[in-house]
């Protein structure tokens, strides 16, 4: 067993080594891609659960079955307002939350944020 082959790696260094650092076109197109196939494997799953074809699918959301199947692929992502509609078709709800404060006002998501929008949480005065 190679040792180099097993080592944890930061998963960003292995992204931006394959696709480029945040914010290039590629890494965008990349987090795109991974974001429709992410969608489809849960909305496939849901389906699933349900019991539900896609041919009845969408029927309930007033789409084709070809439309379902691309989504479900990872070929598209759909609009909110049908995925409203395929998750009220499943009999599942979406709840939308706040993120949970890290301590000094860190989120997960602060290093998106710029440091004047970090500076209402600072505790430097």
């Amino acid at each position: 067993m190679n040792t180099s082959e097993t080592m944890i790696q930061d998963y960003d260094v292995v992204l931006d080594a394959r696709y480029g650092k945040e914010g290039t076109p590629e890494r965008v197109k990349f987090e795109e891609e991974a974001y429709a196939y992410y969608t489809g494997l849960i909305l496939r799953d849901a389906r699933k659960d349900a019991k539900v074809s896609q041919a009845e699918l969408a029927r309930r959301t007033q789409t084709t079955k070809s439309y379902i199947s691309r989504i479900e692929n990872g070929v598209i992502i759909p609009s909110v307002a049908v995925f409203y509609r395929m998750i009220a078709a499943l009999g599942m709800t979406v709840e939308i939350v706040k993120p949970i404060v890290l301590g000094y006002g860190h989120t997960p998501q602060a290093k998106f944020l710029s440091e004047p929008e970090q500076a209402p949480y600072s505790s430097k005065k």
